[in-house]
């Protein structure tokens, strides 16, 4: 059995913004109030997080997650890695360097943004890394598998995984055949749905409904929505059986 904690469901535009009037700011419940999207995964024996967003610490924090035993980065938007530097604590109380896997494209971006965490001479206290590459191979950290699942976000390419018979899929506007194949047969499916208009780089809700009701998955979940989709229980209350909008903290075994 593997534990699921959704840490952010929401998008760069889906978190508080300053000065923003709109009905999902205005919200006091706790619900409509969404960190960027990421997702913590447990076993008996491992944690792994999918995703450094810049609210990254906050989540650590809030979930009170003192052990980390890897990263898993689907791709290099800065909404999906800026929080990396703050691995350091982890670094610090384990005395290890932070397993990293990416892809061969996310590993560029992260080597130039931090790039001070892989100089041969460095300072004392800096992030201590170690960079695995992903690429179409299932692989495991710990005793946990991980197969990717290889989307499009309009040009660029995205990992989503399969994670036991849970699939979890972010920023994406395709997927094709070939990739539908390994989410067939998922107990859950975590899939993101910006919004209800279009949109040129993601699935939006309705787009996100068709291919999960085509994957025929019994249970989803939708993340990475901004404030455009609206009040969580006004949306939950439109979604077809089996489908609902996920929300911060939520908790899922699988």
């Amino acid at each position: 059995m593997v534990h699921f904690t959704i840490l952010g469901s929401g998008t760069s535009t889906g978190v508080p913004l300053i000065g923003c009037d709109c009905e999902v700011c205005k919200s006091a419940d706790p619900i409509n109030q969404r960190l960027r999207t990421s997702i913590k995964i447990q076993s008996a024996t491992t944690t792994v997080v999918i995703d450094t967003t810049p609210d990254f610490r906050y989540q650590m924090l809030r979930t009170k997650t003192t052990k980390l035993d890897a990263i898993v980065f689907t791709h290099p938007h800065r909404d999906h890695y800026a929080g990396l530097d703050d691995i350091r604590p982890f670094n610090f109380f384990s005395n290890k360097s932070m397993p990293i896997y990416a892809n061969a494209l996310t590993q560029i971006v992260i080597k130039r943004d931090f790039y001070y965490a892989f100089e041969e001479k460095k300072d004392v206290g800096l992030p201590e890394m170690i960079l695995h590459t992903i690429d179409q191979a299932e692989f495991k950290v710990g005793d946990i598998s991980f197969l990717p699942i290889h989307v499009m976000h309009r040009e660029m390419p995205v990992l989503g995984f399969r994670i036991g018979d849970l699939s979890y899929i972010t920023d994406a506007n395709y997927i094709s055949a070939e990739e539908k194949e390994k989410v067939k047969g998922s107990k859950i499916l975590i899939l993101n749905a910006l919004r209800k208009q279009d949109h040129p780089t993601h699935f939006n809700l309705e787009q996100a409904i068709a291919l999960a009701t085509e994957l025929k998955v019994p249970t989803v979940y939708f993340i990475h929505f901004s404030h455009q989709i609206g009040l969580h229980d006004q949306v939950e209350a439109i979604l077809p059986k089996g489908m609902h909008l996920a929300y911060d903290g939520l908790e899922l075994d699988c």
